[in-house]
């Protein structure tokens, strides 16, 4: 199996917009979560959402949309309203980021061998919920054509492929809020396996309108108790947690095959080594016991990787402040770390950024290489009151320097889709 390195990265999030500028920000215990302003939400229970800042979409895009009609042949296919394509926006100014970041473009015969893999839950939700209040139950032209497109997260990985001229494999994962972590580790297996020699992968999530969160409010998973102190809303591990926080944004990688990374002189920012998936076929939202299915998608990833849990130095947890979903993940990681939990940090960024769905695993991703390169732990906000003791450090309200060789970033989704990546440094 051939080696699989990340060599770009890009992200936008309720943080902001730029790999440096986010990572500031969540090392000095900022949170990104505010009261909602797209939309009236006085008519539902949660009010507080994780929404990327006004403005830096604007200046993550600054001339990405210059050139050709996108509707016309060369156009990169995005529509010129934000909000008409906001999740397709999100998605480009990662993967711009993330391209530069890496210093590589598609070029010539190289570009028959590069991919894109991208993940959403949603994809353009408020597209197609505009679209039905306007149009109802109309199919002829021309309603019916945007609507076929918006309704297709595949549509995501075109729009990428053709601004990027990726020839090669293209792939859209929909696996609730895992889609970004299966997005990459499908990539890179793509890689491994000689199907391409470099991939775009990650997850983009623009759910925050009145469809999204009323739906998730419905099924009772959203916070509700913290419509006056918004930042203090997602608190992964408290007792006071009541519900996750919607989030919005994308977070690209681009990985590389470690020879062709290393012919080019590429910067390797590390090298994913392993790749756990599982499943719980158990409850349509509620982990199974014991979070079973996160144990075995955290092994999967250690036995591909060849490392013992003691050799991994932090987890970033999926930690949404769910009141069942958390302590059972803690429950998972001790098991598997055994003696080793005891100098084990794992933290919950979700506690800055809120829970982004099917970008949550990309962002996550990101964020643990950058503890890995940086020696540092981001922390756990808002854990004031711990629901359940642990020898786990989870790192809270203030990040951390400590020395870490290896990180585990976990990922699992309603319907109990478990992903678990495993990067250490090349």
């Amino acid at each position: 199996m051939r080696r699989v390195v990340v060599t770009g990265m890009g992200i936008i999030c309720p943080l902001g917009a730029g790999l440096e500028a986010v990572w500031e920000r969540l090392l000095a215990s900022r949170s990104g979560i505010g009261a909602v302003t797209a939309f009236d939400s006085r008519g539902l229970p949660s009010r507080v959402a994780g929404q990327v800042p006004d403005g830096a979409l604007a200046g993550a895009l600054a001339g990405a949309l210059a050139g050709p009609d996108p509707s016309g042949p060369g156009g990169d296919g995005l529509a010129p309203q934000a909000e008409a394509n906001r999740v397709g926006h999100f998605a480009m100014a990662a993967a711009r980021e993330a391209m530069a970041d890496a210093g590589w473009h598609s070029n010539g015969p190289e570009a028959e061998a590069a991919g894109i893999c991208i993940g959403s839950g949603c994809g353009r939700l408020k597209a197609l919920h505009e679209h039905a209040r306007h149009h109802g139950g109309e199919c002829a032209e021309p309603a019916a054509l945007p609507f076929s497109q918006a309704a297709m997260i595949h549509e995501l990985a075109c729009e990428l492929a053709r601004r990027f001229d990726l020839r090669g494999p293209r792939r859209a994962v929909s696996t609730a809020c895992s889609s970004g972590a299966h997005a990459i580790g499908d990539a890179a297996r793509m890689i491994a396996l000689g199907d391409a020699a470099v991939m775009l992968a990650g997850g983009a999530e623009a759910a925050i309108c009145e469809l999204g969160m009323a739906g998730f409010a419905a099924a009772r998973a959203l916070s509700s108790s913290f419509n006056d102190r918004p930042a203090a809303a997602s608190r992964p591990w408290d007792r006071g947690r009541d519900g996750f926080v919607m989030a919005e944004g994308a977070a690209m990688l681009l990985l590389e095959e470690y020879d062709h990374a290393r012919r080019r002189g590429a910067r390797i920012h590390a090298e994913l080594a392993g790749y756990g998936m599982s499943g719980d076929a158990h409850h349509p939202t509620a982990p199974a016991e014991g979070h079973a299915g996160a144990y075995r998608a955290m092994a999967h990833a250690l036995r591909r990787g060849g490392l013992t849990p003691a050799e991994v130095q932090y987890v970033n947890a999926h930690g949404t402040s769910t009141p069942l979903g958390d302590d059972l993940e803690i429950e998972a990681v001790e098991r598997l770390f055994g003696d080793a939990a005891a100098g084990l940090a794992m933290s919950s960024t979700k506690s800055a950024t809120g829970h982004m769905l099917g970008a949550a695993g990309a962002a996550e991703a990101i964020f643990s290489i950058l503890a890995l390169r940086d020696g540092a732990a981001p922390p756990t906000l808002n854990l004031d009151e711990p629901s359940r003791r642990t020898v786990i450090d989870r790192v809270a309200r203030t990040a951390q320097r400590r020395p870490i060789r290896a990180v585990l970033s976990n990922s699992f989704g309603f319907g109990g889709t478990n992903a678990s990546l495993l990067f250490r440094a090349a």
